[in-house]
């Protein structure tokens, strides 16, 4: 037959409890906080006026004035009573828009994993990088007012339509000749 050999256990000396629960209690904390930092940031809308009404709906159309920056306040773009599909532009503007009110202007700051991430642009007219690779965005907006993807369509073929009639009712009348 075998035996087995019996080890004594030695009585925990006294506070030595206290520092075991401690030490568990800080390596949570620390792993909570390590989970915290790797979540991705997310979209801040701060109101600087607010507005009032409804907010748009992500597939709308807003018009808006705005200007965009990086975060050392270099602006990028801008534009006066623009109207932006929110369909179209990046997911972090899209969040921000959400949430805002006609009448209101805010200040959203939209991290780089929620603007164009490690992707850089390049103005189409100087060909000189606009917007780093890796950068956070901040936009100035201004909602003027929003409508649905499909108003919005109607009313440009609408203003199309005008214009192409303007242009054909010149061209009928024609050109007013000098007098010799």
């Amino acid at each position: 037959m075998t035996e087995v050999t019996r080890v004594p256990i030695q009585p925990i000396a006294k506070g030595s409890l206290t520092k075991l629960w401690l030490g568990v209690l800080v390596a949570i904390l620390l792993a909570g906080g390590l989970a915290w930092a790797a979540v991705p940031q997310g979209v801040s809308v701060e109101v600087i006026e607010a507005g009032e009404g409804a907010n748009p709906a992500a597939d709308d159309v807003v018009l808006v004035n705005y200007t965009g920056k990086l975060a050392d306040g270099t602006v990028f773009d801008e534009g006066q009573a623009t109207p932006l599909p929110l369909e179209g532009m990046i997911e972090g503007f899209r969040e921000g828009a959400v949430k805002m009110q006609k009448g209101g202007k805010y200040l959203i700051e939209i991290p780089a994993e929620k603007a164009y991430g490690d992707e850089e642009k390049v103005n189409p007219m100087t060909g000189e990088v606009a917007i780093p690779a890796g950068s956070a965005l901040v936009f100035e907006v201004e909602l003027l007012d929003f409508m649905p993807f499909e108003q919005f369509q109607q009313r440009m073929q609408a203003m199309q339509q005008m214009m192409e009639m303007q242009q054909q009712q010149g061209g009928a009348q024609g050109v007013p000749q000098p007098a010799e």
